[in-house]
């Protein structure tokens, strides 16, 4: 039998210190906070191997969480990181353009964050 992976689960913190994933996280209610807890467990037992319908590749190495309204994204790291950006209550139609830029400036983000310690660390 092949050892389970643990996978660390890290909220993505802007300059100013806020994090916008645990904010939202903070607001949810009744079925989506339930929603939203179940999904970051799977999350955090499958890791990289969680397929639809509750994970959805965006495209970047940029994913989302998936339940009935919720939808929280994230990307992958090196070492069995999973980084949450931010979440959303999506009632109906396609994720809105502002927010797929603002999550994918967050990855940029952390992507240069984890460059810049890489070379540190050299």
């Amino acid at each position: 039998m092949a050892e389970k992976t643990t996978w660390t689960i890290e909220e993505y913190a802007a300059p100013s210190g806020e994090k916008p994933v645990l904010k939202f996280l903070v607001g949810l209610e009744g079925r989506n906070k339930t929603d939203a807890a179940a999904l970051l467990q799977l999350l955090g037992e499958r890791g990289n191997s969680l397929r639809p319908p509750h994970s959805k590749a965006l495209g970047g190495g940029l994913f989302e969480l998936r339940a009935h309204e919720v939808r929280i994204f994230y990307i992958f790291r090196r070492g069995h990181r999973v980084v949450l950006l931010d979440g959303m209550v999506k009632k109906r139609g396609q994720i809105p353009d502002d927010v797929l830029k603002r999550v994918r400036t967050m990855r940029r983000a952390v992507e240069a964050a984890d460059r810049k310690a890489s070379e540190a660390g050299r």
